[in-house]
Order: structure tokens, then C-alpha cells, then sequence
């Protein structure tokens, strides 16, 4: 076999374009995310329907779910599964940027990822905060 160059499996062939699956589900999801078809909040699909839906293994939806967490379009609430990140808006450029190829996981990535969890949830709690002092401050007369 000249010239046939063999992969291991789960390899992405040198200069092969082709995505591997946990990436077309990632994308897949992004894509909804993006269009507003899933709405920070939202339940993402369970392991079953997506393993269902692509005809992928577990640890490849797995991984797939690694990487949207990774790049904060995913949350894992442990006990009620996988949700839309809340974002007031993902960057457009997000669609665009080249994949992480390196294996998500370890301790340093997920307290980043803790990290910037709690600092837009401080955002949002300031951002609650206004609103209500406006609202309040507009609500000076008897009976509202």
C-alpha cells in the first residue's frame, strides 16, 4: 500500500480538514448557541440524545462537551447536567477561532473556567443591582 498513509484511530490525518465527531457536535451546538435556537439557561441535549443523534460514542460526546465548557459556551451543573452558558453576548469571532486541540480537563482549566464563571456572575448580580435601584427610584408613589 504506497502511498496510503494509516492512521491511528481518533488521529486527524496530517492536512486532513475533516473534523473529527466530538468537533461536529461542538460545532453543532456553537451554531445553535450562536442563532439563538439555545438560550444561555438552556439545557444543553443529554449524552443519550447526542450520542443518539450523531451515532457517537459516550466519550466522544464526552469530549465534545469538554470542549464547549472549555471555551465557556457550556456549564455542567453536577446532578442536573449541561447548560448554555450565560453570556450577554459570545463573540462572533468565537465561530471563527481555530479549535483547542489540547485535551480539556485538569485542575488548572477548570478553576479558570470557575474563575470566569463567578466574575460574570459578580457582573451580573452589579448589573441586577442597577436595575433595581432605577426601578425603585422610579416607584416613589403610594400604592406600587
Amino acid at each position: 500500500m504506497a502511498g496510503v498513509m494509516a492512521t491511528r484511530r481518533g488521529r486527524r490525518p496530517a492536512g486532513g480538514g475533516v473534523q473529527l465527531t466530538f468537533e461536529v457536535i461542538a460545532e453543532t451546538l456553537r451554531e445553535q448557541i450562536h442563532s439563538g435556537r439555545l438560550k444561555p439557561g438552556d439545557a444543553l441535549p443529554t449524552q443519550a440524545v447526542l450520542m443518539r443523534e450523531f451515532g457517537a460514542s459516550s466519550l466522544t460526546v464526552q469530549k465534545a462537551m469538554a470542549l464547549l465548557k472549555q471555551d465557556g459556551w457550556a456549564i455542567s451543573r453536577p446532578g442536573k447536567g449541561a447548560f448554555v452558558a450565560h453570556h450577554d453576548q459570545v463573540g462572533a469571532d468565537a465561530l471563527d477561532r481555530p479549535e483547542v486541540t489540547a485535551p480539556a480537563g485538569g485542575t488548572a482549566a477548570r478553576v479558570e473556567a470557575l474563575e470566569q464563571a463567578l466574575a460574570e456572575a459578580v457582573e451580573q448580580l452589579a448589573e441586577l443591582r442597577a436595575r433595581v435601584a432605577v426601578l425603585e427610584a422610579g416607584n416613589d408613589e403610594p400604592g406600587l
